[in-house]
């Protein structure tokens, strides 16, 4: 069928939807998709919880009503565009899939931090950090703000980025859609409180398995671009992604983390602190290697991430030529 034909991967839209992205970011504007999606979510669970369904039950009931609305009325949109004009059906195509990717912003929100940093602005560091980070800011120097941003580039980049790809490459625009209802879902409900123990279960369950393989891919893509880029050490990155992963909790969020502290050759994590509650005192890195938090950090940080994003869509793209 024709119409499928705009659901699958286009090699041409995804190169145009990285460029988008890499030059534009991600303006901040009410009609959103993803924060259309959001506002969509929370609508639903209030509906849901007035209904009683506050539970694994409503939890899974909520992934399937964003994904009818999302995935179906993305696809429905596509449908009768192409009825009528196919330019504007690869127009709304190009724009879900730019609208989906974040990898612009990830350094942007990492360099606001080094920029606050380089001024020695404490205050604006913290402020600066708190957009990507939940910890106490309080409590954090400049060198806890930039190994913060850090953190963040490393651990989003496999959700905002690597993830986002490889769906697409997989299942086309509904794969891609699909995988920001689990990571809405997991960055809204996912988490263990008694509010939302059981009711963002099947977010953070979805997205755990979404990110699995991209996580490990984000790890030796990591580990490859650190071959090239200066000051950096592609065994290091390889061999504490390897090993060091288990640190952080959950499946995934340590790969790309430990990943990057090998490479950069510097030391992440140390004291954190959440609602006044010591969090973590560990180390993430080789122990011989000196904690991160100087003015170089941040700018090799993201040149490794911004590098290994554009390798990750650069194969996704040729992977996409396989659908032509």
């Amino acid at each position: 069928m024709e119409f499928l034909a705009f659901l699958r991967p286009s090699a041409l839209l995804l190169a145009g939807a990285v460029a988008l992205d890499l030059f534009l970011g991600d303006p901040v504007y009410p009609l959103h998709p993803i924060r259309l999606m959001g506002r969509t979510l929370s609508w639903f669970e209030s509906l849901l919880r007035k209904m009683g369904a506050n539970g694994y039950g409503g939890g899974i009931l909520l992934f399937f009503l964003l994904s009818a609305l999302w995935v179906g009325g993305s696809g429905t949109i596509l449908f009768l565009l192409q009825k009528t004009n196919h330019i504007a059906a690869s127009l709304f195509h190009l724009f879900l899939a730019y609208s989906c990717l974040a990898l612009h912003d990830l350094l942007r929100h990492a360099w606001a931090v080094e920029s606050a940093a380089r001024r020695d602005d404490l205050d604006g560091a913290r402020i600066a950090i708190s957009r990507l980070v939940g910890r106490d800011t309080d409590r954090m120097d400049i060198a806890a703000c930039r190994r913060a941003a850090i953190e963040s580039l490393s651990e989003n980049l496999t959700d905002g980025f690597v993830s986002p790809l490889a769906w697409y490459v997989l299942l086309g625009l509904p794969g891609l859609v699909l995988f920001k209802v689990a990571s809405t879902m997991d960055s809204m409900v996912g988490y263990r409180t008694p509010r939302y123990l059981k009711f963002g279960w099947c977010g953070a369950r979805l997205d755990d398995v979404m990110n699995f393989i991209p996580a490990r891919l984000t790890w030796l893509l990591l580990a490859f671009v650190a071959l090239v880029t200066p000051r950096c050490s592609a065994s290091k990155a390889f061999r504490v992604g390897w090993q060091q992963h288990a640190v952080l909790p959950g499946p995934n969020s340590g790969w790309g983390e430990a990943a990057m502290a090998g490479g950069i050759q510097r030391k992440l994590l140390g004291p954190i602190w959440a609602k006044g509650v010591l969090i973590t005192d560990i180390w993430l890195g080789e122990s011989t290697d000196p904690p991160a938090g100087d003015s170089s950090d941040i700018p090799r940080s993201s040149i490794l991430v911004g590098a290994t994003g554009v390798l990750s869509a650069v194969i996704a793209i040729l992977l996409s030529l396989v659908y032509v």
